[in-house]
């Protein structure tokens, strides 16, 4: 009998290429799928030595997903909020993975524990692209990167 399937929030990294080499790097997509039971309003803050990316949050619900294709050099974290509630002002709150804008979008600030985060650097140190899940700020979803 196989395993049963873990609801996650799915990051899939693709890196695009010019050709059949290793080298020229045209783009990079970031593949977001949610596959939890539930909606998940994805979060993203970029590095403070890179710009924004256009968005910096948006909702996904069971089982959508969306791509992100961020610039060459670029490094951030994404993270999942959960349990989101809107008051009658339009003001937006989350039990987990809070970024206190009070909006869909985080508009530059990160995730108030408890916030799983998935964090990418592409092109860093040696040309190298790098990602990881990282507990350090809790852990509230189950988070996937496949490279």
């Amino acid at each position: 009998m196989p395993a049963p399937l873990i609801p996650q929030l799915l990051l899939l990294f693709i890196l695009g290429t010019a050709n059949f080499f290793p080298i020229g790097v045209v783009s990079t997509t970031i593949t977001i799928t949610n596959q939890c039971d539930y909606t998940v309003w994805p979060g993203i803050l970029s590095n403070v030595d890179v710009a924004p990316l256009p968005t910096t949050g948006f909702v996904l619900q069971k089982d959508e997903t969306r791509t992100i294709s961020p610039p060459a050099s670029w490094g951030g974290r994404l993270w999942g909020r959960t349990h989101c509630s809107e008051d009658s002002t339009g003001k937006f709150s989350y039990i987990t993975g809070f970024c206190g804008s009070g909006q869909v979008e985080c508009s530059g600030a990160g995730a108030a524990p408890p916030a799983t985060l998935a964090e990418f650097k592409l092109d860093g140190y040696g040309g190298q692209d790098f990602f990881d899940v990282s507990l350090v700020d809790g852990y509230n979803l189950p988070v996937l990167i496949s490279p």
